[in-house]
């Protein structure tokens, strides 16, 4: 895991040094066809990097967006009319049979079909009428980390581009500045619930991080868009219940100020995370928010005595019917 954390800013060069022909066909071909409306379909990991395709569609694009649920076709049966529909899988594998199956569904029913793997040689990949590579390179570990930005990247580039000729260096420069990683890993080594927050952009950020925690260090996180967490959930927050919330300075960041008012006001213990970071654009933004709570994940895994190469009960793919 270690590893392919620090891969990720040589992960991003190659997808830009070599990604650029297929993102090309595949703009000119989703022109060509120029969708009504934008659906996804991803599980786990790649459910994040979904919604945040999701926000880049319906910010720059302005077109309406939404995630689909698989098992609606793959449970019940469902066949909707989706002419005039772009309709995205995600999926560092390609290999869950309740995408290929939903994207195969799709595709007869008239949508244009767009599948964005690690694998080209997948199920998924084949099903699609296009499909992306983001050519991440072999993952081993079980908790996905540099497929994840891959996907950001490669879903940056279809549906928005430019901007990030800087990207890689800016990972790295984030990477190395781990100390605050480290000290926030021994302060939560005991923590059993913890609470992930943002808005905006980075809201993906914080179910992707919940998601890692909960995997490599067995915590009970729960991930809220700020706007949400004002609601029910605040009930939940007390001194004992870490809240790491996403802030970078940008829109969404500072969003999220009423939110960090309510929360300190609660005598919350608040973890910032994202004020330091490179200045991009606010779309840009999750690729880096990420880092430092992937590596967060791994050493609170380490901290607390796990493998997070091998989390339990956990296998590389999950096949989903």
């Amino acid at each position: 895991m270690a590893r392919e954390i620090a891969e990720q800013p040589d992960v991003w060069r190659r997808f830009l040094r070599e990604g650029s022909d297929q993102i090309a066909v595949a703009k000119a071909r989703i022109a060509d066809y120029s969708p009504r409306f934008v659906q996804f379909v991803a599980r786990g990991t790649s459910d994040h990097a979904a919604l945040y395709a999701k926000y880049l569609v319906e910010i720059h694009h302005q077109l309406p967006a939404g995630l689909v649920s698989p098992s609606s076709t793959t449970v019940y049966g469902a066949r909707p009319k989706l002419e005039d529909v772009l309709y995205v899988a995600v999926s560092q594998s390609g290999g869950s049979p309740d995408l290929v199956k939903s994207v195969s569904v799709a595709r007869e029913q008239g949508a244009l079909t767009v599948a964005v793997t690690n694998n080209p040689d997948s199920a998924l990949a084949e099903a699609a009428q296009l499909h992306i590579d983001v050519l991440a390179g072999p993952e081993l570990s079980v908790a996905a980390t540099k497929t994840y930005t891959a996907e950001l990247l490669a879903l940056y580039e279809l549906f928005v581009g430019g901007g990030t000729a800087d990207l890689p260096a800016f990972g790295e420069q984030v990477l190395a500045n781990d100390e605050a990683v480290v000290t926030a890993a021994q302060r939560y080594r005991f923590a059993q619930r913890l609470i992930t927050t943002a808005r905006g952009y980075s809201y993906p950020t914080a179910r992707e991080a919940a998601l890692k925690l909960m995997e490599t260090s067995y915590l009970s996180a729960q991930a809220f868009s700020g706007a949400d967490l004002l609601h029910g959930p605040l009930a939940t927050v007390d001194p004992q219940v870490p809240v790491i919330a996403i802030v970078p300075n940008n829109v969404g960041g500072h969003a999220m100020a009423p939110v960090l008012q309510r929360l300190e006001e609660r005598h919350a213990d608040i973890l910032r995370v994202g004020a330091k970071l490179p200045n991009v654009a606010d779309s840009l933004s999750p690729l880096l928010e990420i880092l430092p709570l992937q590596q967060l994940a791994l050493h609170l895994a380490l901290a607390r005595g796990g493998n997070p190469d091998e989390p339990r009960g956990l296998f590389k793919v999950t096949e989903t019917l």
